[in-house]
């Protein structure tokens, strides 16, 4: 027993001399498992590394070279270390794999994941998905019969798979652009048919969020509808008022958490695994459906929503489109409450428009007014305008319901994209091209005369007389923004994504409507808008507002710069790497390269020291020169070693 004390006592004192060396030898922090390993294998070759250096013991030499001899043994182990510390980090970088605490802790989590993955790989599989899931069959190249049987079968597949992937199925519904039509339309029966979950969960959920049962006269325990994230009810408040509550499905945040995490990872497989998923952006789609489907989750985000786009212009002025009142004192982060209208789902008004004599072409018109409106004035808009989400209700109007997702728009992109509709208009390709660049991130170099004859062939092609809004006309402006190194911003995808939806959710009662022509009369009207006396008067305005601080110190900065060009002053300073970041970068790579040169001069060195015969003898087998070999080919080796250490760590693996 006390060996083991004093070998445990001997490595923690190792220890303590061993991580501040080899973090300042190497320049970069490491973990204290790995610093362990590395110390311990410091200490397991000393022995063999001193008997080779100095022989069989007693020592025969004098103090001075048995003192040499144990530096060199020491610096040679240490050396081993090292080696170790530069092989770990490149073979498993630091931060690869979770910590010991979180590892424990997340155990159970990982195992219940593994679980759910294979759940979900045996729903698919058992459904007849396999063949796409391994890349062997493509979707879209199937027969008429085939694509039905496919539609069919992903249906019952996400149905059976749960709530997320339920709400999946609702998104690729209105995504006509990325798969076929017939299963889009197959997966838009997800959108009303969802198992609803038992009411005495429910009746918890409202008992946890807002007490016994002291906020409404009556409540329907029959849902109004079941949704994939909530259930709808009737109710009545205390003053008579009907309403209805949405109210999120019970336990819904874990097992949605815990599938996004399986959704990431299947579009991970199918975009490493088969041309489809890599052309489709499978993993891109998959991380916003990701952060869209944890924003719905907090129905106060919602209740916020309602509240905006309740008082924004398009709704405030339309006599067409209603948003619902919110009753926010019963609302909270898993119930909302809100006013009741009543009406039928917009996907399947079509026949009652035309019972009641009703012009379907106005009501898509008003629609998608209010949707342009929205993108383009207020900045708020509705993120997810399916049919699901529209009412046609008893007074004709049209409800704008589940309001979960929305879109905001920044002042400047909001300008950007009023000057892109102007332009389209216009038939102005160059204008249309300055604004898309002010939408768009782009890149350090374009080539704009490029981009200007693309977006030409664009307009003509799909913006001209007779032309349809649709989903290859989005397809298009994305290929034309990714052929060009464009960068779309997330707020920018989602009006694409709702343009394209709305196109799809209007045509359900208006197949014939011309969205184009609706767009050149909205843009139009903008214009007539900007040129009324009292716009023009609060432009100018708001513009001599701007201009005015900018006017006063002009004559004082000219009146400076004439000075310094009269006495001979005037001059341009220039600074190279005035970004910090062009500057870090410069820094690091000298560095690198001076510790390279450095390492193989002290290698040339040790090389020649080595060779070099003759020179004073410090024992019968060794030179003085080769001592000093060995020491410059030791440090030769710690220089090397901290350069690939660098190119070794990622930069995001820089902290441990």
């Amino acid at each position: 027993m006390s060996i083991v004390v004093a070998g445990l006592f001997s490595l923690g004192v190792f220890l303590v001399i061993f991580i501040p060396v080899a973090q300042r030898l190497l320049g970069v922090r490491f973990g204290l498992v790995r610093l362990g390993l590395g110390a311990a294998l410091t200490l397991s070759v000393f022995s063999p590394i001193a008997n080779a250096l100095v022989g069989k013991l007693p020592f025969a030499g004098s103090n001075a070279a048995a003192v040499a001899y144990l530096a060199l043994t020491a610096v040679c182990a240490m050396l081993a270390g090292l080696v170790f510390l530069v092989l770990s980090e490149a073979l498993v970088p630091t931060g690869s794999l979770p910590r010991a605490r979180d590892l424990r802790r997340d155990l159970s989590g990982r195992i219940a994941r593994t679980r759910r993955y294979l759940q979900i790989m045996r729903i698919a599989i058992k459904h007849g998905l396999g063949p796409y899931l391994r890349g062997r069959r493509r979707p879209g190249r199937e027969n008429a019969a085939e694509q039905a049987d496919l539609a069919r079968s992903l249906r019952l597949a996400l149905d059976e798979a749960g709530v997320t992937f339920v709400k999946l199925g609702q998104v690729l519904s209105t995504r006509s652009d990325i798969i076929p039509s017939s299963v889009a339309n197959e997966l838009s029966r997800l959108q009303d048919q969802v198992s609803p979950a038992p009411w005495p969960e429910v009746e918890q959920v409202l008992t946890e969020e807002l007490g016994a049962g002291q906020q409404y006269a009556a409540f329907d325990p029959e849902p109004l509808a079941a949704a994939s994230v909530a259930q709808v009810y009737t109710a009545r408040l205390l003053d008579g008022t009907d309403v209805v509550v949405k109210v999120q499905r019970p336990g819904i945040a874990k097992l949605v958490d815990r599938d996004l995490d399986i959704v990431r990872r299947l579009a991970r497989v199918l975009e490493r695994n088969t041309d489809w998923g890599r052309s489709m952006g499978v993993l891109a789609l998959a991380n916003g459906f990701a952060d869209a489907m944890r924003e719905e989750l907090d129905f106060t985000v919602e209740a916020g929503n309602m509240t905006a786009v309740a008082a924004s212009q398009s709704i405030a002025t339309s006599n067409d489109i209603v948003v619902p009142r919110l009753y926010p004192d019963r609302s909270t982060r898993r119930v909302l409450t809100m006013q009741r209208l009543d009406g039928i789902g917009l996907g399947n008004a079509a026949e009652t428009i035309a019972d009641r004599g009703l012009d379907a072409a106005r009501l898509g018109r008003a629609l998608f007014d209010c949707l342009l409106g929205q993108v383009a004035i207020d900045g708020v808009f509705h993120a997810d305008p399916h049919p699901g989400n529209f009412l046609l209700l008893t007074d004709n109007r049209i409800g704008m319901l589940d309001l979960g997702s929305v879109g905001r728009l920044d002042p400047a992109t909001r300008e950007a994209l009023q000057r892109f509709l102007l332009a389209v208009d216009r038939g102005d390709p160059v204008a249309a091209t300055d604004a898309l660049l002010e939408i768009v991130d782009r890149p350090d170099v374009i080539d704009e005369r490029a981009l200007e004859r693309a977006v030409g062939q664009f307009m003509t092609k799909h913006l001209g007389a007779g032309a349809n809004l649709g989903p290859a006309m989005f397809n298009d402006l994305f290929k034309i923004i990714t052929s060009h190194e464009l960068g779309v911003p997330p707020e920018v995808a989602a009006v694409f994504r709702a343009l394209a939806t709305i196109e799809g959710t209007i045509s359900r009662i208006s197949p014939t409507f011309d969205l184009v022509a609706a767009s050149r009369q909205f843009a139009a009207a903008q214009v007539t808008d900007r040129l009324t006396p009292d716009a023009i008067r609060r432009t100018a305005t708001d513009e001599l507002a701007n201009l005015l601080p900018m006017l006063r110190r002009l004559p004082r900065r000219i009146d400076r710069i004439a000075a310094a060009a009269e006495s001979g002053r005037l001059g341009l300073n220039i600074r190279l790497f005035a970004d910090e970041r062009d500057r870090r970068h410069f820094t690091g790579l000298l560095h690198q390269a001076l510790l390279a040169v450095l390492g193989a001069t002290a290698g040339i060195m040790a090389v020649l020291l080595l060779g070099t015969p003759g020179g004073p003898k410090v024992t019968d087998s060794m030179s003085l020169f080769q001592l000093f070999g060995y020491n410059l080919l030791v440090i030769c080796a710690v220089l090397v070693l901290r350069v690939l250490v660098l190119i070794f760590r990622l930069p995001d693996h820089r902290s441990s």
